[in-house]
């Protein structure tokens, strides 16, 4: 049995605040091209492009931060849950900047704050499966301390990245997390903490991506 990857948590928190400032890297180097643009008075003619580019990448900047807020961060909400109808919110906002379009079917709840953070950290994995656009759908089942959680990606050249499965298990092929694979590292984290099982498969045109109780598959098998 391969033994888990255990990362120090400055090793974690060094690998985490990369991620998100390699995702904040292009919209805000964009603002800063509009605003070149509108400080030279020799490209006056791109005035309304560049309003259009600066307005549309401070709304992209803002969605990814609101979302990493609550994918990756301690958030400063009180107490150890998160309403559903907050992560929805993050995440419409989010998908707006993204190829693919988002259905969510989680009706308000509140949910301990480790699987909310999972969920979302699955549903940027559902989002890089499909990177020709498509539809992710999200949805939820079962009571408190009992939750389920689906997410289906559908689309053009739909794909599961390769080492994800491995790196959601905590085992990656050469042993070794960076920033680069740390998002998935990450999720499968979370959900160990949250005693959930993960399982990412794909089938024809369809990713089909799953946590459960740990507890339901042991009792299962």
């Amino acid at each position: 049995m391969v033994d888990i990857v255990e990362l120090k948590a400055s090793d974690l928190a060094a690998m985490l605040c990369s991620r998100v400032c390699h995702d904040l890297i292009s919209p805000v180097g964009a603002i800063g091209n509009g605003l070149e643009v509108l400080n030279d008075p020799e490209q006056a003619s791109m005035a309304e492009f560049a309003n259009e580019l600066i307005v549309k990448s401070a709304a992209q900047a803002r969605a990814k931060l609101e979302f990493a807020r609550l994918a990756f961060g301690a958030s400063s909400m009180a107490g150890t849950e998160i309403d559903t109808r907050d992560a929805e919110k993050v995440s419409i906002s989010f998908f707006e900047g993204e190829k693919a379009d988002l259905e969510w079917n989680i009706a308000p709840a509140l949910i301990p704050k480790t699987k909310v953070k999972m969920l979302l950290n699955m549903l940027l994995i559902a989002a890089g499966c499909v990177p020709r656009g498509g539809t992710v759908v999200v949805a939820a089942e079962g009571g408190v301390g009992e939750e389920r959680f689906s997410i289906t990606g559908t689309g053009p050249k739909t794909l599961v990245p390769r080492g994800v499965p491995d790196l959601l298990a905590g085992t990656p092929e050469d042993g070794r997390v960076d920033a680069q694979v740390i998002q998935p590292f990450y999720t499968g984290l979370l959900a160990r903490e949250s005693g959930m099982e993960l399982s990412l498969t794909l089938e024809d045109d369809k990713v089909s991506f799953t946590a459960v109780p740990k507890v339901k598959i042991e009792a299962a098998g």
